[in-house]
This record gives C-alpha cells, sequence and structure tokens, in this order.
C-alpha cells in the first residue's frame, strides 16, 4: 500500500479566514479551536486533514471524529445504537468524501483498522478519556449543548479539541441558540482557546453560495406573512402577476418601538427573486406606486442577493441610509452579520441609544434568523 500523503502539503487555505484557522490548529497556544461558518469554507477539510497529518506526524496517536448523523428528512438525530454498523459507514463515506481528492479510501480504512482514525458517537462517550488524541466534533448546531459540553469533558492529557459548526444555514431555525452558537460563546472567553469565524466570502466549494442562495429563498418563501404583508402580497399579484416575490416583511411595530421617524426609511419591504426587481417595480415604478395606494403603506422593493451581502436591503431601510457608503465590509461572525463601517459612518449606522442598529437587527432576525452588529474598522 503507497505512504499516506501529507495532507498538509496538498491542502492549502484559499482565504485570509481559512489561513487564520489553519494557523490556529497549528499552534501549540490552543488546546481548543472552534470554527463556525457557512457551508463550503473549508472546516471540515482542514480540520480532517491537520488532524490525520498530526497524527502521521506523531504529534498525537488518535484522530478522534464525532459528528452527529441526521435524517434530513425527520431532522432527528440517529445513533450508533440504532444504525448498527450503518452509522460507522455514514460517517466513513463522510470522511472518504471530503477527502477522497487527497487520498485513497483504502489508507483512510487502514488507519482506521490500525486505530489511528477512530469514530466516536458523541452518545456513548461518558466514562471515557482521551490522551494523545485529537478530537473534532464537526457539525455541532446539530447537537444539543449539553451533549458537546460532554465531549469537551473527554479531553486528556496532550490532547487538542476542534469543534465546527453552522449557527446560521445549517441550524434548526426554532432554536434560537444552537450547540454552535453557545459553544463559540463560551469559548471566545474560554482559556486557551481560539474561536474563528469564517464568512461567505471564505466560501470555497463550487454550488455553496448557490445552495446557501436557495435556503435563504426557502426560509423567506416559508414565512408566515401578517395581514399587512399579507395585503401587499395580494395588491401585487394584481398590479405584478409575473413577478417572483420571496417574502413580504412589515415592520410598523420595529419603527414605533425603536422610535424610527425617519422619511427614508418605508413601512414595507418586497424581496424579490434575483432577475425579478423590474418586474416588482415596473418600467416607470407603476407597479410599485400602484400597490402603495392599495395599501396606503410605503413600500420599497429589493432583490434577494447573496454578492452585496445584504449592503442593498439595510440601505433600503435604514433611517440614515448615507451612512452604508462607509462600510468596508459585511459578513457572517458567528450568527451575526457583521457590518465594519469606517469610524465617521460608524455612529449614524447605530443611531443614538443604538436605535438604528436594533431596528436593523430586529428586522433581520424575522426575515432570516440573522442577527446584526456593527464595529468600526479601526477597532
Amino acid at each position: 500500500m503507497s505512504k499516506v500523503p501529507d495532507l498538509l502539503e496538498i491542502i492549502k487555505p484559499q482565504t485570509p479566514g481559512q489561513k487564520e484557522f489553519l494557523e490556529a490548529l497549528k499552534s501549540d497556544k490552543y488546546e481548543i479551536v472552534g470554527v463556525f461558518g457557512p457551508t463550503g469554507t473549508g472546516k471540515s477539510l482542514l480540520s480532517c486533514a491537520y488532524g490525520i497529518s498530526a497524527v502521521l506526524r506523531g504529534k498525537y496517536k488518535r484522530f478522534i471524529l464525532s459528528r452527529p448523523v441526521i435524517d434530513v428528512v425527520t431532522g432527528r438525530e440517529i445513533t450508533a445504537l440504532e444504525l448498527g454498523e450503518l452509522y460507522y459507514d455514514t460517517v466513513i463515506s463522510y470522511l472518504r468524501d471530503i477527502l477522497g481528492t487527497y487520498i485513497s479510501f483504502s489508507q483512510i480504512r487502514k488507519l482506521i483498522d490500525e486505530g489511528k482514525i477512530v469514530i466516536a458517537d458523541s452518545h456513548f462517550l461518558r466514562g471515557r478519556t482521551f490522551d494523545d488524541a485529537i478530537i473534532f466534533l464537526d457539525d455541532a448546531q446539530n447537537l444539543p449543548p449539553e451533549s458537546a459540553a460532554e465531549i469537551l469533558m473527554r479531553i486528556g492529557r496532550n490532547s487538542k479539541f476542534i469543534v465546527a459548526g453552522d449557527p446560521v444555514f445549517q441550524k434548526d431555525i426554532p432554536l434560537e441558540k444552537d450547540g454552535a452558537t453557545l459553544l463559540r460563546e463560551i469559548l471566545i472567553n474560554e482559556e486557551k482557546a481560539r474561536v474563528v469565524d469564517l464568512g461567505l466570502k471564505d466560501v470555497v466549494r463550487p454550488g455553496a453560495l448557490r445552495g446557501i442562495r436557495l435556503l435563504l429563498e426557502i426560509r423567506m418563501k416559508k414565512r408566515k406573512l401578517n395581514e399587512k404583508e399579507e395585503k401587499i402580497l395580494n395588491s401585487l399579484r394584481e398590479h405584478a402577476p409575473d413577478a417572483d416575490v420571496l417574502t413580504i416583511i412589515e415592520f410598523s411595530e420595529e419603527k414605533q418601538k425603536f422610535e424610527i421617524k425617519s422619511e427614508h426609511t418605508p413601512d414595507a419591504l418586497i424581496i424579490a427573486k434575483k432577475g425579478y426587481l423590474g418586474r416588482v417595480i415596473g418600467r416607470g415604478g407603476e407597479r410599485i406606486q400602484a400597490v402603495e395606494k392599495d395599501t396606503q403603506m410605503r413600500i420599497r422593493a429589493v432583490e434577494m442577493s447573496l454578492e452585496q451581502r445584504f449592503k442593498d436591503l439595510m440601505q433600503a431601510i435604514h433611517p440614515v441610509p448615507w451612512c452604508i457608503r462607509y462600510i468596508e465590509d459585511i459578513d457572517l461572525a458567528g450568527p451575526q452579520l457583521e457590518v465594519v463601517l469606517r469610524r465617521r459612518g460608524l455612529g449614524p449606522f447605530i443611531g443614538q441609544k443604538a436605535a438604528h442598529v436594533r431596528f436593523i437587527d430586529s428586522v433581520f432576525r424575522r426575515l432570516m434568523g440573522i442577527g446584526v452588529r456593527a464595529r468600526s474598522v479601526e477597532e
């Protein structure tokens, strides 16, 4: 059998965020490394590549892999006790899928047979301790926080723990705080721990951005509309029957709650599928004007697009829209969108008593289940 290649010689980080993550993995300063971000950012690939390479170099004796197996139809987690050997075959197939380009399946199987790669069901870890091991918990968003903490307790001498998760797109929507979100919050202030956030700009896997966009569109389509939103939709169906609308969000209560009185902030926003904005508005704006007349509300429309990372959506509803031009970057940071602004735009973006950013945060949470926070670029 051919020698197992050094995966870190083959797999190179492709974004600054991936480089930061790999440096954290290699550093002896950190006993725990948490990496959080959307699918396609290389979380699993880099974690497994580092873990296996570290074992082959003799830094650790075993690479312990634990990830929940989820029934995608019911959303229920399935244990090794229920699936038997199929559980381990499923996790091994996951390894083959992410590493198949760089290492043969026979080499992966040999490492498993030698006990250098160990598949561990998170449900049956109590009483076990992993010394001289690198432990990788993947898809932490699918685990109850207590189960994730149980794995943390299994860390023994000369061991390193890696936890990866997506607290935005792959979590159960009704959960306010999933396992990945809570672990991230805990690890941020934990001694000898490092948290790395990967965002949309770190997505490198082909098709992943399209999948994220479609997932967001499905979430918006499934939103239950209130009475005012239904009224807007019914009017839109009459005046723009050929428009593909993902959802409508009306936020008069948020405006009142956060005392938003700016004339620039509409009463509602129509989210159109990419390529359909013109059909919502009409050539001279006559379609959306007709909807405004029917509903007696001020309405704007935007297109769903990940390229702008929701910058155009923020500009459409922000009480001080000119501050948007001071945005240096928008991207995911854990379960929230982090807006980075030049100092001059930070104050207007946040508003007095943080009213503006709290308003934007509230609307985004209702719309997509994503919070919003802001910081200045100098920090």
